[in-house]
């Protein structure tokens, strides 16, 4: 009777698969997403780019309301302008009308002087026999004193002029010139990004806002799939963890598709709970591995199919 069996029992192992199948992990197709925010809370005048629509690189997606920036461009503009017709002034110097004014003004400082003391030296002696009120003496006394202080006073703005402009505040100015400029730099760059451009080629996924909307500072006005070739992003169960490596290759299944390779790019060290579809057996209550797997070739596949990783083993 057991020389029955045997054959028999070989057979039906044959059968039923006595040999383990090639675990699977399970996951979803992904491209890199990169969003375009709005650099200004800005009404959109013009979408240049429809949903599904691929743009190479400096393609323009859509334009915003360029009216208040360009004003405040204009405006900083003229300031910066400002600021450098100041700075030219100084560096030219004193012009010779100004300092021909300021000596005529000294010899008529000095001339009101000569006459104040003249006074002031003829009453001084009448003072002192009385013949003349005290108060009167000091009032030519301190006429005097205030016209050789105006005198003083017309040297040294002559001398101002006549030595020029201090470096320091030519300095001053540069820097002022220099802050202006950046201010020009910078809204001229804020002007430039009103229109929203691909950063890179890809495809667009989506645009949130339409034609006269008026998007918030920093909103995604349009999110873009980049990237040579989607990648599997699957949870690798704990039991498998050990034996996937970054550079491993990879077999991934999509339904109604041909078997197609490629290798992990990446995998996190930390793991994370099973998702749900990914549940399955005596791995529905251990931990997973987030694991991605970039395809060997792009094939034009939409993203978020779901697909079925086999990892290669290496001989």
């Amino acid at each position: 009777m057991s020389r029955i069996c045997l054959p028999a029992m070989l057979l039906a192992c044959s059968l039923v698969g006595c040999t383990a199948e090639t675990p699977q992990v399970l996951g979803t197709l992904e491209y890199d997403r990169i969003s375009l925010p709005a650099p200004s809370a800005e009404r959109i005048v013009s979408v240049d780019a429809r949903e599904g629509d691929r743009v190479k690189a400096g393609a323009v997606v859509m334009t915003l309301e360029r009216t208040r920036i360009a004003a405040q461009t204009d405006a900083v503009r003229a300031q910066a302008q400002q600021q450098r017709d100041l700075l030219a002034e100084l560096e030219a110097g004193t012009r010779s009308e100004q300092v021909a004014q300021a000596r005529a003004r000294l010899a008529a400082a000095q001339a009101q002087a000569r006459d104040a003391r003249a006074y002031f030296a003829r009453v001084q002696p009448l003072g002192q026999r009385r013949l003349i009120a005290a108060v009167e003496v000091d009032r030519a006394r301190a006429a005097a004193d205030s016209a050789d202080a105006n005198v003083r006073n017309a040297q040294a703005s002559l001398g101002e002029l006549e030595n020029g402009t201090r470096r320091e505040r030519i300095e001053q100015a540069q820097s002022a010139v220099r802050a202006a400029d950046a201010q020009v730099a910078a809204q001229a760059v804020t002007l430039d990004k009103l229109k929203i451009v691909a950063p890179r080629d890809g495809r667009i996924d989506s645009l949130p806002y339409k034609l006269g909307d008026q998007a918030p500072l920093g909103a995604p006005l349009a999110i873009m799939l980049v990237g040579d070739a989607p990648y599997a992003r699957v949870y690798v169960p704990e039991p498998m963890r050990a034996n996937v490596k970054i550079g491993d290759r990879a077999t991934v299944h999509i339904d109604g598709k041909a078997a197609m390779s490629g290798h992990v790019r990446a995998i996190r060290s930390e793991p994370s709970f099973t998702p749900y579809y990914a549940l399955s057996g005596k791995d529905a209550a251990r931990l997973s591995y987030l694991a991605e797997i970039v395809l060997d070739s792009s094939d034009d596949l939409p993203a978020g199919l779901p697909v079925r990783v086999e990892f290669v083993a290496e001989k």
